[in-house]
């Protein structure tokens, strides 16, 4: 049984025009700025988010100098106003605790500094869109500091969207990284979920991996579930796709099919544990998180989360 997914990933929403001719439009920047809106990102990827997790807190753009400061990136416009975000030193908040990482954040009416891992799943199609843009772009600020030809220091312009080497001239665009995501399932109602040893015992998700280089999608798909898990797959077909700027991933999702009676033999260092697990699990695992003993899901932000609920509603009788 086939499937597709029952909604836009989480954060594969953005709303407003990036308008990529105004990054470099001088004056019609600076005839926007009064009304320019500015998102703040902290050093480790959170922002102030209100109203529940479902907004993304924006302040007055002039707050913060008559002009868009140097470091800050244009994410977009809309209606006549555009929408910066700005860098902001993380030390002068506190640190989010690591074990909120692996499960939801306690959401509040008020203000509180979340990343996106926490706030993608609740945020508002337009707060979700600017907050993931502007993470993936401050990410490949602070990873591409130094030309890659020459090692000189680069500088960022065309409000924030270009790197130029001091040095060579070369330029550089955001780079993203292409990854492929896949559900596995026997066609029928079981689906083949991972752990790496990085994760928590009881935490799982789909298998996913870098793409090679000279590699087609659909090849990288076999060769990362034959690698991961042992298993050959058939009837690879392309779901949807998301950012993930972690640090600068596209995950690419897919379903493929796989014989659950074949043995499963993990990678060492990559796979800590798998299984199969049956349709009527996941649904109940998704609709009450902590209700299938050993059975904890990826989190509502990512791709995985949606392909998982979408393969679980496809097989719904009612």
């Amino acid at each position: 049984m086939s499937f597709d997914l029952v909604g836009l990933p989480a954060l594969s929403r953005f709303t407003i025009d990036r308008s990529e001719p105004l990054r470099g439009d001088e004056e019609r920047l600076a005839a926007l700025w009064p009304k320019a809106r500015m998102i703040v990102i902290d050093t480790r990827g959170r922002t102030l988010v209100a109203d529940r997790g479902t907004r993304v807190v924006d302040r007055p753009a002039v707050e913060f100098g008559e002009q868009p400061p140097l470091n800050a990136v244009l994410l977009g416009e809309q209606d006549g106003v555009a929408y910066w975000a700005v860098p902001v030193p993380s030390e002068d908040y506190e640190p989010v605790p690591i074990a909120r990482a692996w499960g939801p954040p306690e959401l509040t009416d008020e203000p509180q500094w979340l990343d996106l891992r926490q706030a993608g799943a609740t945020l508002d199609d337009m707060s979700a869109g600017l907050f993931t843009t502007a993470a993936a772009l401050f990410q490949w600020h602070r990873l591409g500091r130094f030309c890659a030809k020459c090692g000189a220091p680069a500088v960022v312009e065309k409000s924030g969207w270009v790197s130029v080497c001091s040095g060579c001239g070369r330029e550089e665009y955001p780079r993203t990284d292409a990854a492929v995501i896949c559900l596995v399932h026997d066609g029928a109602d079981q689906v083949l979920v991972a752990r790496g040893p990085e994760w928590p015992e009881g935490r799982f998700s789909v298998l996913a991996g870098f793409v090679e280089a000279g590699e087609s999608l659909e090849a990288c798909v076999a060769r990362e579930i034959l690698e991961e898990v042992g298993v050959a797959v058939r009837d690879i077909r392309y779901l949807g796709s998301q950012p993930w700027p972690f640090p600068r991933s596209l995950m690419i999702g897919f379903e493929a099919v796989a014989d659950p009676s074949e043995p499963l033999t993990l990678a060492d260092g990559e796979i800590a544990e798998a299984k199969w697990v049956s349709r009527a699990d996941v649904r109940k695992a998704i609709e009450v998180p902590g209700s299938v003993a050993g059975l904890g899901l990826a989190g509502g932000a990512s791709i995985a989360f949606r392909m998982l609920q979408s393969w679980a509603a496809a097989g719904h009788s009612g």
